[in-house]
């Protein structure tokens, strides 16, 4: 299927490894040029130079081009080098790494504002910066990468409930406003287990917590997940690809969970 985005050009932040890069990768694919962030320069041009060689074939005036910026996109001046690369965005695709697990009980206020600055403010600053160009050109597609923990907290990753679910709420809102009838979608993408760093990073913090082997925890998270194994970047990059298509117009508001069926409710 052909998404109907090629010679678009879309932000996608966290783009040097995992969930970042497999969207980045799947928008390229489909001919759209990016803008990839960042913070560490060698990780984020060596994800560029795979990028290059996976892009859209075709014309010259139709390879999509791949632009890096290697800079913290929580912070003002993050978000300024970004927008100094490329300014009038098609596409935005937030994704920030999610603060450390813990018990609550350790999180000092300044634990907490640094997650809800990270996790919840960067995405609507990245919002209110491009929603009004994007309505003024009659298209835009907006997908923040959140956590299935927004719909299924999980204990340990208590910064991260809270500040992705004061997210969910501000884009539940803004989702429906006039921006919608003018092109614009804002959707959040759920993951559940997918492959990374970050899934590694919270076993082992349940690992710590627990005293139990961290080939025992994996071994029960894949068996807890109806799939039977966990996600990889790539399929979750094809979600989020199409979420920014042009079919998926009448998609808007929503809470895309991609978890392998382990959320357990119906609704």
């Amino acid at each position: 299927m052909d998404f109907g985005i090629a010679g678009k050009t879309a932000l996608v932040c966290g783009a040097s490894k995992g969930l970042g890069f497999g969207s980045a990768l799947a928008l390229v694919q489909e001919g759209v040029n990016v803008v990839i962030v960042a913070r560490g320069a060698e990780a984020l041009e060596a994800a560029a130079v795979k990028l290059l060689a996976a892009r859209a074939g075709g014309s010259a005036a139709a390879t999509p081009w791949v632009k890096t910026v290697a800079a913290d996109i929580t912070t003002e001046a993050g978000r300024a080098a970004a927008f100094a690369v490329h300014s009038d965005f098609d596409i935005v695709v937030t994704n920030a790494g999610g603060p450390p697990p813990g018990d609550f009980r350790d999180w000092d206020r300044e634990a907490w504002i640094k997650a809800v600055d990270a996790n919840m403010l960067t995405p609507i600053e990245l919002i209110k910066a491009t929603v009004d160009g994007m309505a003024a050109r009659g298209f835009g597609r907006i997908v923040n990468i959140t956590s299935s923990s927004v719909k299924a907290p999980i204990d340990i990753l208590g910064l991260s409930n809270g500040a992705r679910s004061g997210l969910t709420g501000f884009v539940a809102g803004v989702a429906r406003t006039s921006l919608a009838a003018k092109g614009v979608t804002i959707n959040n993408l759920l993951p559940g287990a997918f492959d990374t760093d970050r899934l590694k990073g919270t076993m082992a913090g349940t690992a710590k917590k627990t005293g139990q082997d961290i080939d025992a925890i994996r071994a029960a998270r894949q068996k807890a997940i109806p799939a039977g194994r966990f996600g990889n970047p790539e399929e979750f990059g094809a979600i989020c690809a199409f979420l920014c298509s042009m079919q998926a117009g009448y998609v808007n508001g929503q809470n895309v969970l991609a978890d392998g069926g382990a959320y357990p409710g119906t609704y």
